[in-house]
């Protein structure tokens, strides 16, 4: 196979593999997106989530990006002991997914 070929296919799968990838947002980048009113404030969600769950316990928050999507990613411990895993568009607080977790 030429040299080009296969850097072309190389090329191509990393793009592929960028576009599924989704990247943990740290500390700092969540408060310059938050200060510039990108995204709502984490507390807001937060409240959305117990709000669904009520008497539940809050497991895990994270911020993640994935091509150009700000999304809130939480884990919660129901009262039955069921955890269930929520993902929020950090925008607009758009329920994008609640299911139990594996």
């Amino acid at each position: 196979m030429k040299l080009e070929k296969r850097l072309a296919i190389a090329c191509g799968l990393m793009l592929v593999c960028a576009a599924v990838y989704a990247r943990d947002l740290d500390q700092d980048e969540a408060l310059v997106l938050r200060q510039t009113g990108i995204i709502l404030p984490l507390e807001q969600l937060v409240d959305l989530v117990l709000g669904r769950y009520p008497g539940g316990r809050l497991l895990e928050a994270e911020l993640e990006e994935k091509q150009g999507v700000y999304v809130y990613e939480f884990e919660v411990l129901t009262t039955e002991g069921v955890v269930r895993e929520l993902k929020f568009d950090a925008r607009d607080s758009r329920l994008l997914k609640d299911e139990e977790d594996d």
